[in-house]
């Protein structure tokens, strides 16, 4: 028997699932941002504070992300798109999903590739068209995974991560949002 090693903890992820069975108040996340206009479109956001397991928790280090538009829109191009970073969110998110769902079926991953395209008409965020939504028309998320399973294995693979997947569920359903001045 071949030892599978795709870097995941399962087991640590089914005992969490084991204790948080019992306890749901603890499986209650808040995950925080901050952000800072710099110039023009161009923003800082830095992420390193979240609640969760009842306290306030930290990761290792602080993350920044910065985002702008390309030189195209009359910007400095300093980073992404925001709506871009959403095409992260979700590729990174199904991709983890797959290497923690290979994990648990005892399949073994060589590489995973996700190439994802996300269909925009920018007249509605420019005001050219109000019946034009601001947001992607559509996302295509294409996987290349090369793994030690049949095909029907890996489609099942995706399909499980797809199920789990945070952001592909805050993508595809509506989600209360709250925008308010301070």
């Amino acid at each position: 028997m071949t030892t599978v090693d795709n870097g995941v903890n399962v087991q640590a992820l089914l005992d969490a699932r084991e204790v948080l069975k019992g306890a749901p108040e603890a499986a209650q996340f808040t995950w925080k941002a901050s952000s800072t206009w710099q110039n023009g479109v161009h923003s800082t956001t830095r992420i390193q504070g979240f609640h969760g397991l009842g306290a306030e928790q930290s990761h290792k280090t602080e993350t920044v992300f910065d985002a702008d538009h390309p030189e195209i829109f009359a910007a400095e191009d300093n980073g992404i798109t925001p709506i871009e970073y959403l095409l992260v969110g979700l590729a990174s998110c199904l991709t983890a999903g797959v290497a923690s769902v290979a994990q648990n079926r005892g399949i073994q991953l060589r590489s995973v590739e996700a190439s994802l395209e996300g269909k925009h008409d920018i007249r509605g965020i420019l005001g050219i068209d109000g019946d034009v939504r601001n947001g992607f028309n559509d996302i295509k998320v294409t996987f290349t995974i090369d793994a030690d399973a049949s095909e029907k294995d890996i489609a099942a693979l995706v399909a499980q991560s797809q199920k789990r997947s945070a952001v592909f569920d805050a993508l595809t359903n509506p989600t209360n949002v709250t925008v308010e001045v301070a």
